[in-house]
C-alpha cells in the first residue's frame, strides 16, 4: 500500500520521496488543479465543510443545483441526480428499476459495486466475460423475459471496453434494459467524454443507463446518474440510498463544477490522454509483456504468477516509479500491473518506464 505524503499527480511524495505515479484513475490529471483548489477553497469560504443534513431536508444548496445542471448540459440530458459515491450509482438504479426487470445478467468480470447492487430477492446470472452471444443464449434457453443487463462501461483493472456493439443489440432483441457502469469512461471515451455508449454511438438509444462518478476523470468525487426528469424524480422519490444520505459537501461539489468547466474548455486534454496511452501500450506489447485493452488509459501488465508481479512492481519503485501491484476483488484471479496514464505524464516520465520496463525483462526475463 502507498502512504501518501501530499496530492496527487503525475509525480507523488511518499516515505520521503518523490515517485512517478502511474497509479489510480486521476485520468485527465485535474484532481490537484490549481482552479479545482481555489474553487474548493471559496466553497468552504462561502459554506464551511459541510450542510450535514440529507438533500430531501435541508442539505440541498444552490451549488447542488449548479452542480446537477452543469452534469446534465454534459452528458445531453434533461436532469441529473447526484449522490454520495459512485460506488451507490448501481445500487440506487437497480433500487428505482425493480418493478420493470424479472432477472440481473451481469458480466463475468464486473466490478464489486455491481454484485453487491443486486437486491437479493431478485435472480442473477453471469454471462461470460463481455461475450454478448453467451448472454443470448442464457436469455434463450432459460426462456428470461424483462432482463437486466449490467455491465462496466471500461473494466478497471483491465481497460477493456465492454462491447456495447454487441450486447445491445442482444438487449434490444430481448426488449430488456443495459446499465453500463460508466465509472472508468467518463470524460474518457466518446466524442465528448460522455463515455461508452457514445463511443459506439447509442447515446440517444432507449433503455440504455449510465451510472457515473465524479471521482475517476472529473478529478473530485461522488457518484450521479443522468437521464430523463421522469428518472431522477424517481429516485429522489423513491431511493431509499439517495434519502437517506447526507448531502454532498460543498468543496466537493465546488470542484466537480470547477472540474466540467476545465473538461468543456479543454478538449484536447482527452485527446492528448488516449494518445500517450495508446503509444505507451504498443511500446508495452513491442516490449514483450502481455496485456488488454485497447483506446483506453488502463494498461494492465500481466504477469505469470503473483510473485513475479509483486516483484516488478517493488523493482519499479526502487527506481522511483509507481504501479501498483493490485488484488482487487474480482470473480477471475489476475497477476496485474496496472498502468494509470493520464494527461499530465510526460513524455520523459513515460520513456523513464519503458526503459526500466526494458531493464527488468533483460534481468528476470519475459514471462
Amino acid at each position: 500500500m502507498v502512504i501518501l505524503e501530499g496530492g496527487i499527480g503525475n509525480y507523488v511524495n511518499s516515505k520521503g520521496r518523490r515517485f512517478s505515479y502511474f497509479g489510480g484513475n486521476n485520468y485527465l490529471g485535474l484532481a490537484n488543479h490549481p482552479a479545482v483548489k481555489n474553487a474548493v477553497i471559496q466553497a468552504v469560504r462561502k459554506y464551511g465543510i459541510n450542510f450535514s443534513a440529507s438533500r430531501r431536508t435541508s442539505g440541498t444548496a444552490t451549488i447542488h443545483l449548479e452542480l446537477e445542471n452543469e452534469l446534465s448540459l454534459f452528458k445531453g440530458k434533461e436532469d441529473t441526480v447526484v449522490f454520495a459515491s459512485g460506488y451507490q450509482g448501481n445500487s440506487i438504479l437497480l433500487e428505482i428499476l425493480k418493478d420493470k426487470y424479472s432477472i440481473v445478467l451481469a458480466d463475468q468480470l464486473a466490478h464489486a459495486s455491481i454484485s453487491a447492487a443486486i437486491p437479493r430477492d431478485v435472480n442473477k446470472m453471469f454471462f461470460n466475460h463481455s461475450d454478448a452471444g453467451h448472454l443470448d443464449y442464457l436469455i434463450t434457453h432459460n426462456k428470461i423475459s424483462n432482463p437486466l443487463i449490467i455491465t462496466d462501461g471500461v473494466f478497471a483493472l483491465t481497460g477493456e471496453i465492454a462491447p456495447l456493439d454487441k450486447i445491445f443489440p442482444v438487449v434490444r432483441k430481448h426488449k430488456g434494459l443495459l446499465v453500463v457502469d460508466d465509472a472508468h469512461a467518463t470524460g474518457v471515451l466518446g466524442k465528448t467524454g460522455k463515455g461508452t455508449p457514445e463511443h459506439f454511438n447509442l447515446t440517444d438509444a432507449e433503455n440504455i443507463y449510465q451510472t457515473e462518478t465524479m471521482s475517476k476523470a472529473i478529478g473530485g468525487y461522488g457518484g450521479f446518474i443522468s437521464g430523463s426528469r421522469e428518472l431522477t424524480q424517481l429516485i429522489r422519490e423513491k431511493s431509499t440510498t439517495y434519502q437517506a444520505s447526507t448531502a454532498l459537501p460543498p468543496p466537493v461539489v465546488a470542484a466537480g463544477i470547477a472540474s466540467l468547466k476545465i473538461i468543456h474548455e479543454n478538449p484536447g486534454l482527452r485527446i492528448h490522454l488516449l494518445e500517450q496511452a495508446d503509444r505507451l501500450r504498443e511500446e508495452i506489447l513491442l516490449l514483450g509483456f502481455g496485456t488488454t485493452g485497447n483506446g483506453t488509459p488502463v494498461i494492465p501488465l500481466i504477469m505469470s504468477s503473483p510473485e513475479r508481479a509483486k516483484k516488478l512492481s517493488l523493482f519499479l519503485e526502487d527506481n522511483r516509479i509507481i504501479v501498483p501491484h493490485l488484488n482487487y476483488p474480482s470473480n477471475r484471479e489476475m497477476n496485474i500491473l496496472r498502468i494509470a496514464v493520464t494527461a499530465s505524464h510526460s513524455d520523459v516520465q513515460i520513456k523513464k518506464l519503458l526503459v526500466n520496463l526494458k531493464k527488468w525483462i533483460k534481468e528476470n526475463g519475459k514471462d
